[in-house]
């Protein structure tokens, strides 16, 4: 080999002990750094001419595992979908409370029943004729403010909904600049590595929005599609529509158009059940408390307020009242309409009849709505009349709750376990998701830089350069030996 060709060798050797260099320190200053993948140099070697070799740096290869950041990418979606479900049942049952509080629904329920029976014990007690209307008040109050609660947490969800989709859109827009980045920076023969790294971080940010899978596409591009078919970035990305409503009243379900769907470039796309194509992230999660899980908690707690309202409306309870006129729980003042029985826990006030706030007089929960005049003070009938109403065995007429039998303790109790079986099993499924998310993160991490490898090859690298460095010098000195000649 000529001294030229081995000066070529070293100088190309130098070159890429330098590059490999440069890579190693890169991989180590980043250990630490989130959507970071380890770099690797590729080389080969070089021939020039019948007597010039050398190596040559093919590029700098990213290594990361797209199968296991896809994975991880899903049960992240899971995660986003859990955590908002098990949010709202844990918030709802909190509202409503569980029997063991005095100022849960039951509780407050099983308080109205006991001060009837204390009423019913001694009727001329004026002080336990005003314990009976606290106690509605209270039981009516905490029915008002579920219902309250209930719409809040729509509310909540619709603005939410609107904020992840402003995310989503501007960070798929971040996605679509960043691919056309890499492709010119592939072009001018520059390392797009770096570029990647900030593609993933920022896919990884949408991923609890909506579950992503990422499919490559020519120089160094890649498109992202939902596991439900929908196309969210293929050269350009794509626009999710919807439009935030600033108020939401019970009447208000999607499927009478007066709420915000979701549109995906324009086209309305379902946003639950088996064909919806956001299925399984925090998107999907939202859209299902506003139209469904809140939905179906209103319509039993309407059913709920009417089981109560229609055992004391009953004529054969109260013969002081007049055909049509309401009882002791009202529709906002006037005879409830079963017709109208959506929102009735939202409308429900105690009959203005025994409220001296509002004129009337306690001493009708004793002898009637329509008294008109105080009756006998003994006469605790009508109070044990009210009780026994009460806990009278009675199917409900609506809410979907089972055809079995039950006093006014007894539904609400089964609405309360319902609630808190919704609330079991979202955290159950938010637990599994989050340990299969956690397992799949360390693994990533695990799969990512080791510093000790890197530190192996560091020392390599200066071997390396030590040798081509003394292959140069020893053929300048050659040179120079030759040149004295």
């Amino acid at each position: 080999m000529s001294i030229s060709g081995s000066l070529y060798n070293a100088l190309s050797g130098l070159t890429a002990s330098a590059r490999a260099a440069e890579v190693v320190s890169s991989n180590v200053a980043n250990a630490m750094t989130e959507g970071y993948g380890p770099r690797r140099l590729e080389l080969s070697s070089r021939v020039i001419g019948p007597s010039g070799y050398g190596v040559r740096v093919d590029g700098v290869v990213r290594d990361v595992d797209e199968g296991l950041i896809e994975d991880r990418r899903l049960a992240q979606a899971s995660v986003g979908y859990g955590d908002a479900r098990s949010a709202f049942f844990a918030e709802l049952e909190q509202v409503l409370g569980t029997p063991d509080q005095p100022g849960s629904l039951s509780g407050r329920l099983a308080r109205f029943e006991s001060a009837l029976i204390e009423a019913s014990a001694n009727p001329a007690s004026e002080a336990r004729l005003g314990n009976v209307l606290s106690a509605a008040q209270g039981l009516v109050g905490q029915l008002n403010r579920s219902s309250a609660a209930i719409q809040a947490a729509r509310m909540d969800a619709d603005h939410s909904i609107a904020t992840q989709l402003e995310k989503l859109n501007s960070g798929l827009k971040t996605v679509e600049n960043i691919n056309i980045a890499i492709q010119e920076s592939l072009a001018r023969g520059q390392d797009p590595s770096s570029l990647m790294d900030l593609r993933q971080r920022h896919i990884d940010d949408l991923s609890s929005i909506v579950p992503l899978r990422q499919v490559p596409r020519e120089n160094g591009k890649i498109a992202l599609f939902t596991p439900g078919g929908a196309i969210v970035l293929d050269g350009r990305a794509a626009t999710f529509g919807f439009s935030r409503t600033s108020t939401i009243v019970p009447e208000m379900r999607v499927e009478l158009g007066v709420l915000s769907g979701l549109t995906i470039n324009g086209n309305a796309v379902a946003t639950s059940g088996a064909r919806s194509p956001i299925a399984g992230g925090s998107l999907a999660a939202l859209f299902e408390i506003r139209d469904e899980n809140a939905v179906s908690a209103q319509t039993q707690l309407d059913a709920l307020a009417r089981d109560l309202v229609e055992r004391f409306q009953d004529p054969a309870l109260d013969a002081t009242r007049a055909s049509g006129d309401p009882g002791l729980f009202t529709d906002a003042g006037t005879t409830f309409d079963p017709a109208d029985e959506v929102a009735l826990s939202e409308r429900l006030k105690v009959n203005a009849a025994v409220d001296p706030a509002q004129g009337g007089a306690t001493w009708r929960l004793r002898d009637g709505l329509g008294a008109a005049v105080p009756g006998d003070v003994g006469n605790g009938a009508l109070l044990s009349d009210m009780t026994a109403a009460l806990s009278a065995r009675r199917t409900p007429a609506s809410g979907g709750f089972s055809g079995a039998a039950r006093s006014a303790s007894g539904l609400a109790g089964e609405y309360l376990s319902l609630i808190g079986a919704e609330r079991r099993d979202s955290e159950a499924e938010l637990g599994f998701s989050a340990a299969r998310h956690e397992t799949l993160k360390m693994m990533e991490l695990e799969a990512g830089v080791d510093t000790d490898a890197e530190m192996q090859k560091l020392l390599q690298i200066e071997q390396a350069y030590a040798a081509n460095a003394r292959v140069l010098t020893t053929a300048d000195e050659m040179l120079q030996i030759l040149m004295n000649l």
